[in-house]
């Protein structure tokens, strides 16, 4: 993407209200004024809120969102002109239960409170295969901390990926830390129970890996 059209996103994002962009000494000071307060200022509701970590364009994001009508998203992202295309159709097609926030995975306790999200989606993430790169994988057990204390008690996480290594990774992790695996498969699109949400809604890069017939592996699972 030429950085003309970088900045036009830039400048868009400014203008949508769906989009928030708050400096990194304002969230991790705690001063974002959403935190905690998600469904009585912005959404205007007390519906489920669901969120997407590394949301990318906002493809799903925006798809979840025109299939649960009663239910809120927000997708999160550091590259704000990824997810100016999802903002952009949320505002053209008049849609209030997605959002956005331009912040890092690492400070996403700092977005919501403890006990505040219902749902988490991970969808296709850099898995980081080289070892040095553990403390990035978006599933280590660092992180499955930091989703445990915003989730609900009944909160789950989904990992969608075409990656057998971060698949594989996910699931031994689980496994060995006494984790809840409430469905896991190695090939979600040859497998006939596999979730409407998984299989419905496709983003820009998973539709070329189908192509080429690249496994979609996925899993829902609890933190204990």
């Amino acid at each position: 993407m030429g950085s003309k059209n970088k900045l036009k996103r830039f400048k868009e994002n400014e203008t949508f209200q769906n989009v928030f962009q708050p400096t990194r000494e304002e969230v991790v000071s705690n001063n974002f004024p959403l935190r905690g307060k998600w469904n009585s200022d912005f959404f205007k509701n007390q519906n489920p809120i669901i969120i997407e970590l590394g949301c990318g364009k906002g493809e799903y994001s925006v798809g979840l969102a025109a299939h649960n009508p009663d239910k809120n998203f927000v997708g999160i992202d550091i590259k704000g002109a990824r997810f100016w295309r999802g903002a952009k159709t949320a505002v053209d097609e008049g849609m209030h239960n997605v959002a956005f926030v331009r912040t890092q995975i690492e400070l996403v306790n700092h977005i919501f409170a403890d006990g505040e999200v219902d749902e988490i989606w991970i969808t296709f993430p850099d898995p980081q295969i080289k070892y040095k790169r553990t403390k990035h994988r978006m599933t280590n057990t660092e992180f499955l901390k930091m989703y445990k204390k915003i989730l609900k008690p009944t909160g789950v996480v989904n990992l969608k990926t075409d990656s057998e290594f971060m698949h594989g990774y996910t699931l031994g992790l689980l496994h060995g830390e006494g984790h809840e695996v409430e469905y896991a498969n190695h090939n979600v699109y040859k497998n006939e129970g596999a979730p409407k949400e998984v299989t419905s809604i496709q983003t820009f890069y998973e539709k070329q890996y189908l192509e080429i017939n690249k496994a979609i592996t996925y899993i829902r699972f609890k933190i204990k």
